[in-house]
């Protein structure tokens, strides 16, 4: 089952530190490689290249690149599932990515924390909860 081998892939990836536009298992990754590393892992997504983006561009611009990104190998959903992407809107748009465990568990790459189990319902993610995608 995929949402199996994503969570284990995921679980894999706790304590490694956050690290801005890296993705190195146990040595450094932000929350989008985090994703993308977890995805490509478990053979359910391409081994993307992502363009270079400033730490803060979420504060700056209004457009979707993280969505962008996503629409082109993952489908939207109203209910989460085990194994589904979460989006976060920090700044002026959707610019956070966990993976959900058990709604709203999910396990993400956040900065000072690195990669951590968390409770969507809970401090830095309370409010701010966009919307949900499955690969496709």
């Amino acid at each position: 089952m995929k949402s199996d081998e994503i969570l284990i892939e995921a679980e894999s990836w706790i304590r490694t530190p956050f690290h801005h536009k890296a993705m190195i298992k146990g040595v450094g990754v932000d929350c989008a490689h985090f994703v993308i590393g977890v995805f490509r892992e478990t053979g359910l997504g391409p081994d993307l290249k992502v363009e270079d983006y400033p730490p803060d561009w979420h504060l700056h611009q209004g457009g979707e690149r993280f969505l962008n990104y996503l629409r082109q190998y993952c489908d939207q959903v109203e209910d989460p599932q085990p194994g589904d992407i979460a989006m976060f809107q920090f700044g002026r748009c959707a610019s956070h990515a966990a993976i959900v465990v058990d709604w709203p568990l999910v396990i993400h790459a956040y900065y000072r924390q690195g990669v951590v189990y968390a409770s969507a319902e809970g401090s830095e993610l309370k409010g701010r909860l966009h919307s949900f995608w499955r690969a496709k």
